[in-house]
């Protein structure tokens, strides 16, 4: 008897020595720490403070990198002022590279009294202090959102000099004036928008034309200059 108990404690303790292994727990431990993610790269932002996007990227410290998703990350980014889009990048086995695209402020905007960023994906954005802003236009009126993204993008289009503007002025009569730095100012008309720019942007390279501080395209097919 006291054979067969010394048999059967032998092949216990045999069992044990080939399944245990007192480095298994660290190990097992390290492999899966080592894809942990534990530094994120910022590539490629000018008007987005990196520590902005950081902060808002803090809750993927740590976790798999394996399991981490570009849309994950971009939602968590999305809200960020001037955020155009982003690429992700793993660089394995623990970070992240996140290239930043930005939109990029076009004018300010005069909303109630209040100033506020209008961005080039005409988004209405909180001024920032630390965004150099004294260069861009204004625009004055009200409820000129709307109108001023299909005004801008026709200036955009027929190549006019965009950074000549020193003020955007609506009027409720859905028109549009245009004051340049050198305060010669241009009136368009509420209709044919399209083909009064064209005109005005013929206009403004005559030399004859450079004498006047107003023209004024409002007549239909006719050109009135002060």
């Amino acid at each position: 008897m006291k054979k067969i108990n010394k048999i059967v404690l032998l092949l216990i303790g045999l069992i044990f020595l080939s399944t245990y292994s007192p480095n298994e727990t660290y190990i097992s431990k390290h492999k899966k720490n080592l894809f942990n993610i534990k530094n994120i790269e910022i590539k490629n932002n000018l008007l987005i403070k990196k520590s902005d996007i950081e902060e808002n990227l803090n809750h993927i410290y740590n976790k798999n990198i394996f399991l981490i998703k570009s849309k994950d990350i971009q939602s968590s980014l999305e809200k960020i002022a001037f955020m155009k889009k982003i690429e992700v990048k793993k660089k394995y086995p623990d970070a992240i590279i996140v290239t930043v695209y930005e939109t990029k402020p076009i004018a300010i905007i005069n909303i109630k009294d209040e100033k506020f960023f209008f961005d080039s994906s005409f988004k209405i954005l909180p001024i920032s202090n630390y965004i150099y802003y004294d260069k861009l236009p204004n625009i004055f009126g009200e409820n000129t959102e709307k109108s001023f993204q299909n005004f801008y993008s026709i200036l955009k289009k027929n190549n006019f000099p965009i950074t000549e503007i020193k003020n955007f002025y609506f009027f409720q009569s859905e028109r549009w004036d245009i004051e340049f730095k050198n305060s010669k100012t241009i009136k368009y008309p509420y209709n044919d928008i399209d083909n009064a720019i064209k005109i005005s942007i013929a206009l403004i390279k005559r030399n004859d034309f450079k004498n006047y501080n107003i023209i004024d395209l409002r007549m239909h097919d006719k050109v009135v200059v002060e």
